[in-house]
């Protein structure tokens, strides 16, 4: 299989992680945050790990303030993809947000883009990394709707189909 590289985006409990380690049982996966840089800096601002609407608004913040300054998120992801393409592994995922990183990502990378939907669950709407989700025209969405066993299906068919180059 040629590598990979997928954006995947959903709001805060669609299930982005729980796809992503599905596939990770069929395929060595490299799994990477545009904001893993910028959690790390917000631990030396007293960020202590958590994920209330504060916290959120604060990471999509600091992101912000970063991109602007000299877009050292976008950088990081840029190396981390650099990386990948020297690593054994197989497929990228890179979880971003906001949907002007996503088209630059994806301009630079060729990457595809992935949203993972769940009914029944409320989007976030206390900052503007979460409140934008749905606002770009993806290439695949998924729906995270029934058991963790149906979902578990849905992510070896992607997987199958990237294979077998249907997707």
């Amino acid at each position: 299989m040629d590598k990979k590289i997928f954006v995947i985006n959903g709001t805060g409990g669609s299930g982005k992680d729980t796809f992503v380690n599905f596939i990770s049982k069929y395929a060595k996966v490299f799994n990477v945050s545009s904001v893993d840089k910028v959690k790390e800096i917000a631990s030396y601002c007293g960020w202590n790990g958590k994920k209330e609407e504060k916290d959120r608004k604060f990471l999509s913040d600091l992101k912000a303030l970063l991109t602007n300054y000299n877009d050292y998120p976008f950088h990081d992801i840029m190396k981390k993809i650099d990386y990948f393409y020297q690593s054994n592994d197989e497929i990228m995922f890179i979880h971003i947000r906001e949907p002007e990183e996503i088209l630059k990502v994806v301009e630079a990378s060729g990457a595809k883009t992935i949203l993972i939907k769940r009914k029944n669950l409320d989007n976030i709407n206390s900052n503007t990394s979460d409140m934008n989700v749905d606002n770009y025209n993806y290439d695949y969405y998924i729906n995270n709707d029934s058991t963790l066993e149906d979902f578990e299906e849905k992510a070896k068919e992607f997987l199958e189909n990237i294979k077998t180059k249907k997707l």
